[in-house]
């Protein structure tokens, strides 16, 4: 699984712009890129891209908001047969243009991520 670098290079764009993250951090992740912040004040991993994809962590109330915009989770596939993630969702589309929306969406991704913990 992997993440080119301009993939990742546009996403992080996006995160740093609107209201933005300004500590965004960035980190290898299974072949692929995690995202990380601390703005809740503990370091937390909310978003990743693998295959170039760009993937939120969901919970109970955000999942919803997802699967209403029919947003797949993660998976993969292991000779036992396929494994889904609930835990990682696809970002939509729209979020791609629009810099404010990408950061709604993060911060509810953070704030997730921060709950699950």
């Amino acid at each position: 699984m992997s993440a080119s670098a301009e993939y990742v290079e546009y996403v992080r764009d996006l995160l740093l712009g609107g209201q933005g993250f300004s500590d965004l951090r960035t980190k290898k992740y299974f072949g692929g890129v995690a995202f990380r912040s601390d703005q809740l004040g503990t370091d937390t991993q909310f978003a990743v891209i693998l295959n170039d994809v760009l993937y939120f962590v969901v919970d109970n109330s955000t999942r919803p908001l997802y699967q209403a915009k029919n947003m797949n989770p993660f998976s993969y596939d292991k000779k036992t047969g396929k494994v889904i993630v609930e835990k990682w969702y696809t970002a939509p589309e729209e979020l791609f243009e629009d810099a404010e929306m990408m950061n709604e969406w993060a911060q509810q991704a953070l704030t997730a991520a921060v709950n699950l913990k």
